[in-house]
């Protein structure tokens, strides 16, 4: 006998967080950041992840041609490139690209902690150094010392004391009294780091929860780096599904090259032609 009874697939997420009112104040923050670039210009570092989106979503809206610099190791996924690509074409970001000095492939290829079969290099590179502070100053240099980042508080207990701190000392520094209450205080002088070398960061979602960035992005119809979608299919634990680079020796343990191994099989397979030791950690 048939059937016209019709299943429902349940609640859409999405259209749920569409209809959430807003946390966050978006006209404030839009303030903010025209008067944060008309200060210190500078530029806003993409990766291609959900965070340094949104926020290029929003300083989009103050200028539309704000210089936007993409730190390239050498070994993001493939969707990383084409998603950036797509953002060029929908959005017409002003995008630039600052590769990295050496890959970040042949760094791990060549210091020997890959490979049982070759020694190790008595020289150790600093990737952070070499992925994001080189790369930073180059792009410092060229548009200034202003930059909008996409660092939220709640990614880590160093990222949250970094804020806290820096929000003390930014009340200490230019409230002059112009706030009465600490929501106040955090709406007004949260989310800048004065850093040592003069250059000066804002994160307008520094306080954004993980919720926070998932809500604005649906309510605004923001594509997403496909990464996401295919971590999630792998069942990767949500405080897992992050964007970083393909590999840099980091949470392997953790499920990190099995879900690269399952996700990019092919991928996976030449990277273990050059790295062995990864097939170890799946």
């Amino acid at each position: 006998m048939s059937s016209n009874i019709t299943i429902n697939p349940g609640l859409d997420l999405e259209a749920l967080r569409m209809l959430r009112t807003p946390r966050h104040d978006e006209q404030a923050l839009l303030r903010r950041i025209e008067q944060h670039y008309s200060i210190h210009a500078g530029y806003l570092p993409i990766s291609g992840g959900k965070d340094s989106a949104v926020v290029a979503h929003l300083a989009r809206q103050v200028d539309p041609d704000i210089p936007m610099v993409f730190f390239d190791s050498g070994l993001e996924f493939p969707e990383t490139y084409a998603y950036l690509a797509h953002l060029v074409e929908a959005w017409g970001i002003n995008l630039h690209i600052e590769r990295s000095r050496v890959p970040l492939l042949t760094v791990l290829a060549s210091n020997g902690s890959w490979d049982h079969r070759a020694p190790l290099s008595p020289v150790r590179t600093d990737l952070h150094e070499l992925l994001i502070t080189e790369p930073a100053a180059r792009a410092h240099e060229q548009f200034g010392a202003g930059e909008l980042w996409g660092v939220r508080a709640d990614e880590a207990a160093g990222r949250n004391t970094l804020y806290a701190r820096a929000l003390g000392d930014e009340v200490r520094r230019s409230c002059n009294g112009c706030c009465s209450t600490p929501r106040q205080r955090r709406q007004t002088h949260g989310g800048i780091i004065r850093r040592v070398d003069g250059t000066v960061a804002y994160g307008p979602v520094w306080n954004f929860s993980t919720d926070d960035i998932a809500c604005y992005a649906a309510r605004h119809a923001m594509p997403l780096n496909p990464v996401y979608a295919k971590l999630q299919c792998l069942g990767v634990p949500k405080q897992a599904q992050r964007l970083s680079h393909v590999l840099d020796g980091s949470k392997l343990e953790e499920g990190r090259a099995t879900w690269l191994r399952l996700g990019w099989p092919q991928l996976f397979d030449e990277l273990a032609e050059v790295l062995p030791r990864l097939r170890e950690y799946v």
